[in-house]
């Protein structure tokens, strides 16, 4: 099950995750927008493009990271 955030945890913005994995923005977004746990902040606009900003809290960005470094 999925961490609660604790009161220190540092999150982690879209840009820092891509210069800590040396890859671009979008790709972040893609890997990190549907994982449990990233905070998605969004304002619905009727009819217009929907802009999201993610957090990215630290534990999550490792889960992911070990998961995408496991050897198969």
């Amino acid at each position: 099950m999925d961490e609660p955030l604790g009161s220190g945890e540092e999150c982690l913005t879209v840009s820092e995750v891509a210069d800590r994995l040396k890859i671009n923005e979008d790709t972040v977004r893609r890997i990190f927008v549907n994982e449990p746990g990233v905070i998605v902040i969004y304002r619905p606009r009727k009819g217009r493009r929907q802009y999201r900003t993610l957090r990215i809290p630290d534990h999550v960005f490792r889960r992911v990271l070990t998961r995408f470094t496991r050897a198969t």
